[in-house]
């Protein structure tokens, strides 16, 4: 029997104010991390209502996406897992300063691109660094690049 493969298909948010990027610190598998707020897409969602979604859960902020900054294809070896990142970059239209998160979540932070490159060891993934690069060369792409004809 042939086994079967599936990516697992990620959203992330990319969000810059005053030339610094929204981050969330989490736990994952014992260690603190930095990443976008960022999560699985699941069933019956569209891409975008899935990228607004875990960003609300991992920051309480509500995430507008307004443009695609990249499909990204990441293999993390150790656990065997291809990811499928689909970036978007967008505004915040509101903020629950009450809203309990996602219980990974630690804190958030903002970082400029230097603190950012500095904090690379502590990336969940090379994914991190990669799309704020591309989103600062101005890899932005129209949301309605994207078809859902569910």
């Amino acid at each position: 029997m042939t086994e079967i493969w599936k990516p697992s298909v990620t959203v992330a948010a990319i969000v810059e104010r005053d030339r610094r990027f929204l981050l969330v610190e989490e736990e994952v598998n014992g260690a603190i991390v930095l990443n976008q707020p960022a999560g699985h897409w699941e069933r019956d969602e569209t891409l975008v209502q899935a990228c607004s979604r875990e960003a609300r859960e991992e920051t309480g902020y509500d995430f507008v996406p307004t443009r695609l900054v990249g499909v990204y294809r990441w293999c993390f070896a150790p656990e065997d897992v291809t990811f499928l990142r689909f970036a978007f970059a967008g505004d915040l239209a509101g903020w629950d300063p009450e809203r309990n998160l996602d219980k990974e979540i630690r804190r958030l932070v903002w970082l400029d691109l230097e603190a950012l490159r500095a904090t690379a060891p502590r990336h969940r993934s090379p994914l991190v660094l990669r799309c704020v690069e591309d989103y600062l060369a101005g890899r932005l792409f129209p949301i309605d690049i994207l078809a859902d004809l569910s």
